[in-house]
């Protein structure tokens, strides 16, 4: 049975959907049966990500009652599934967020891993992606701002009875890593599942619509996400020779652009 990972903060601008959308990738390109979805039904800015954003059928319509969860899932890049959310308002109004708990049940059959990426702080379409997941992964940045929202954001999960699996410290100072991860798993109380560097490749493959660990698999950022992905999926992780490296990303680039295996 698919394990579910809510991805939620405290505060918006954490960096919360681009880590849904690398991580997801990753574990599908280790072959793990993967979907990520916009629970984010305000903002739906995952399927920007990807260039879904002109979607006809997304997770609004189904949320509305007016298609099938079928319909609003995606092909996405090295094999992953996507459910975006609409961005129009008025798809946003129709929208009923009880109805995720209907919607979960029918996409977990056949998965490995479910991603929910969820709405940036504490409000009524907030707290049912953090009720139907297995475990929570809060996403924080090394500033006071996040780490406080992100502790009520904690403390809600835990009176829903879930449990926060861990914390990633997004856009964290290499040369200060260790001093970083200390702090923040003391202050949250969890901890720190794995630190993603600043890297100017993530705002480049954004632009490219394109997740960095396919763009830019060797970048620092896409190594953390990658080294993430195998531990939460149980296999022992190994860096890309730069062939590798090259072969890996012409190889991800045709599937991505051509489609096929």
């Amino acid at each position: 049975m698919a394990i579910v990972y809510t991805i939620a903060s405290g505060k918006g601008g954490t960096g919360k959907t681009t880590t849904t959308l690398n991580l997801g990738t990753s574990l599908a390109l280790l072959g793990k049966k993967t979907i990520v979805l916009d629970a984010d039904i305000g903002m739906a800015n995952l399927g920007l990500l990807l260039g879904l954003e002109k979607s006809k059928i997304t997770l609004h319509e189904v949320l509305a009652g007016t298609a099938k969860i079928n319909e609003a899932i995606y092909e996405g890049p090295g094999g992953l599934k996507v459910v975006p959310s609409g961005l129009s308002l008025k798809g946003f109004q129709n929208s009923k967020p009880d109805k995720l708990r209907e919607v979960m049940t029918a996409i977990i059959e056949g998965m490995d891993f479910v991603l929910i990426d969820a709405p940036a702080g504490i409000s009524k379409d907030g707290v049912i992606p953090l009720a139907v997941a297995d475990k929570v992964i809060l996403v924080v940045n090394p500033e006071l701002a996040s780490m406080a929202d992100a502790l009520k954001t904690k403390a809600l999960t835990e009176m829903l009875g879930r449990t926060v699996e861990g914390v990633i410290l997004n856009r964290a100072e290499l040369e200060k890593t260790e001093i970083n991860r200390n702090k923040v798993a003391e202050l949250l109380g969890a901890k720190v599942l794995e630190m993603i560097p600043e890297d100017a490749n993530v705002r480049r493959s954004a632009a490219f619509k394109t997740p960095i660990v396919i763009r830019a698999p060797n970048s620092p950022a896409a190594v953390a996400y990658r080294r993430l992905a195998a531990s939460i999926a149980g296999e022992k992780f190994q860096e890309n020779s730069k062939k590798e490296e090259k072969e890996s990303f012409v190889d991800r680039l045709a599937r991505t652009v051509f489609g096929g295996k």
